[in-house]
């Protein structure tokens, strides 16, 4: 899979654009190194211990986490393969996951960085899904980017 090849986003995929208060690398940084993925990854009431991140970023390399649910305790792991990626403009990775609906399989998660100088455009299409976990994962990112949008906002990030 190249970069340049431009996927059919069909009814059952996610597809959100959204610009952040950071260039592209800083993105990038948040979500290809463990400790940055973990403080803002999953929407409020959930966390992903460092512990359980593995990026290898090489292709067919592993990009794995554990989500938490803090009220009951309950884990969601996603297990996931690099297929494609070139930094800090791309990244595609094939994944696996076990979501409070069931097990979500093959599922394709593409992510664009495009780069506004101190802002980045992110593209995100992943898919494909059925109808329930395709808005339960849509409902998702946009929770855990305003949790990253909060982070890039501060000065520090």
């Amino acid at each position: 899979m190249s970069e340049g090849r431009q996927q059919e986003i069909t009814e059952h995929d996610v597809f959100i654009s959204r610009s952040f208060a950071a260039p592209r690398d800083t993105v990038w940084r948040f979500w290809t190194e463990p400790r940055l993925l973990a403080s803002w990854f999953g929407p409020e009431g959930v966390s992903v211990p460092v512990d359980s991140i593995t990026v290898e970023l090489v292709e067919q390399g592993r990009w794995e986490l554990t989500m938490i649910d803090n009220a009951t305790g309950a884990s969601h792991p996603i297990t996931g393969r690099i297929t494609a990626f070139k930094a800090p403009e791309f990244l595609e990775i094939q994944l696996t996951a076990l979501t409070e609906a069931g097990p979500v399989d093959d599922v394709v998660l593409r992510l664009q960085f495009h780069d506004h100088g101190e802002r980045t455009r992110m593209t995100l299409h992943q898919g494909p899904f059925t109808d329930e976990i395709r808005d339960m994962t849509h409902a998702g990112w946009i929770l855990s980017f305003t949790k990253l949008d909060t982070l890039l906002e501060r000065p520090s990030a």
